[in-house]
């Protein structure tokens, strides 16, 4: 596998430190070619954009690129791993993952990475995933997805009758 690069926002004199990340925000990545649009497979996806999302905001992390990707024809290689591990390395940290299509092998070493693979239909706006994931925060977010936010630290204690005065 070729380089990864990592494009990553950095503290500079004119506009201050970085953010850190919001208490509770999830870290959601998104297979893109293009960093415009949800619109690439896992395995060829040259670039992820990488996002903190909270119920009220979202802000760009970095983004990921890399050279030597898969040809989307969904054949297994002999040397798919060697593409499979460094996405899946760059990856750690983030929460849930976005993309058309993933493999069975891939989406195993994303989960066992506490990497949630989300697959999408068509293609469709990195706005459009982003906003949808808020709504999913704001609403009643689905089994999986709550297990995802306690594991951020995102959901809040439930109320217990001891702690009333």
């Amino acid at each position: 596998m070729g380089p990864v690069r990592r494009l990553s926002l950095v503290p500079d004199e004119v506009h201050g430190p970085v953010r850190e990340r919001p208490a509770g925000a999830l870290r959601v990545a998104i297979a893109t070619q293009d960093m415009k649009d949800l619109n690439a497979h896992f395995g060829s996806a040259r670039r992820f954009a990488i996002y903190d999302v909270t119920r009220e905001e979202w802000s760009l992390v970095e983004a990921v690129a890399f050279d030597d990707v898969s040809d989307q024809s969904g054949k297994h290689q002999a040397e798919g791993d060697g593409r499979i591990t460094p996405k899946v390395e760059a990856l750690k940290g983030c929460h849930l993952l976005f993309c058309l299509a993933i493999g069975g092998p891939s989406a195993a070493k994303l989960v066992s990475a506490k990497i949630h693979p989300i697959k999408v239909p068509q293609p469709e706006s990195i706005q459009e995933v982003l906003l949808r994931t808020q709504v999913m925060l704001r609403t009643c977010p689905p089994p999986w997805l709550r297990k995802v936010l306690a594991e951020a630290g995102a959901t809040n204690k439930k109320p217990s009758f001891e702690d009333e005065d």
